[in-house]
């Protein structure tokens, strides 16, 4: 099969892209795990929900920065949102960078408030108001939302990869799902680490958490063989060879790690925060990878 063709130029994404995809997805994925503790979890859950939603929100403040600083000024990042013409809102729903600057915003609402009601049930009185509005039916209506703009957050990013004309990216089109399940299985270990550094957390919600960080880990091994399938198909699977190899390993050893904690007694002695590490990476790997390889 001829390889596929690809007419656009390289849009030139550095680091501070990949700081905000990642940064993103680690956003996005930890609000939908408090979601998941807080609506279906048992009582002893809830602290760990408290722990997803602040993390959520603080994961999700450099991601603005992040954007500005790849745009080069603040105007063009507000220009996104607004039209100077005539000071409307600048909303494009048929333009991928329009929907994810909105979503973006509305996520940032939603995981605010949320990191709001955290606080207070941990103890800072003075947010007390907003969690007593996020209990019950409201509570869980604003997370399920929340949730819902958190995985577009996740997902967006590959889908707008995905819609380009760049070798890669558009011959893989389940990078959507793939940075989706990436960001629940960074969040997960982003969550057992925390909570393995904290005495508070029960047990069972560790043991949980590991058992979701695996099932997310499946299903991003999953949809990443899809993905890696669909390059090859398309012709373009050498961009993604050679020195990219090594990415290529971090990706596999931090998917690998939660299964070898759990599997192996050997590995059983490495210290909890090993395994969460190299997920973390592990998910960082894959958004380099996919970045960066397209460019080359």
């Amino acid at each position: 099969m001829p390889p596929a063709e690809h007419f656009a130029a390289p849009p030139g994404w550095e680091w501070w892209i990949l700081g905000y995809f990642f940064f993103g997805g680690l956003s996005g994925g930890s609000y939908a795990i408090g979601t998941l503790l807080r609506l279906v979890g048992t009582a002893a859950d809830q602290r760990a929900a408290r722990i997803a939603f602040i993390a959520s929100f603080l994961a999700l403040l450099p991601c603005p920065i992040f954007l500005i600083a790849d745009l080069g000024q603040p105007l063009r990042f507000i220009n996104m949102l607004f039209d100077a013409s005539n000071g409307g809102l600048a909303f494009k729903p048929w333009s991928p960078m329009s929907l994810g600057s909105w979503a973006l915003l509305g996520f940032g609402l939603f995981s605010f408030v949320s990191f709001l009601g955290a606080v207070a049930e941990s103890g800072w009185h003075a947010a007390d108001p907003i969690a007593r509005i996020l209990r019950g039916t409201v509570g869980a209506v604003w997370n399920v939302i929340g949730t819902g703009l958190g995985f577009f957050v996740c997902g967006y990013t590959g889908v707008l990869l995905a819609g380009s004309n760049q070798p890669v990216w558009s011959d893989g089109w389940p990078l959507g799902g793939v940075f989706l399940a990436s960001s629940l299985t960074g969040a997960a270990a982003l969550l057992l680490l925390l909570a393995n550094s904290r005495r508070d957390i029960d047990a069972g919600t560790t043991v949980r958490l590991a058992l979701a960080d695996r099932n997310f880990a499946l299903l991003e091994i999953a949809l990443i063989v899809v993905f890696v399938v669909t390059v090859a198909l398309a012709g373009t699977i050498g961009k993604m060879a050679g020195v990219w190899l090594l990415l290529w390993l971090v990706v596999i050893v931090g998917l690998a790690a939660p299964f070898a904690i759990s599997r192996l007694a050997s590995a059983r002695r490495w210290a909890p925060v090993t395994a969460s590490l190299l997920a973390l990476l592990s998910v960082l790997a894959l958004r380099a990878l996919v970045i960066f390889s397209a460019q080359s």
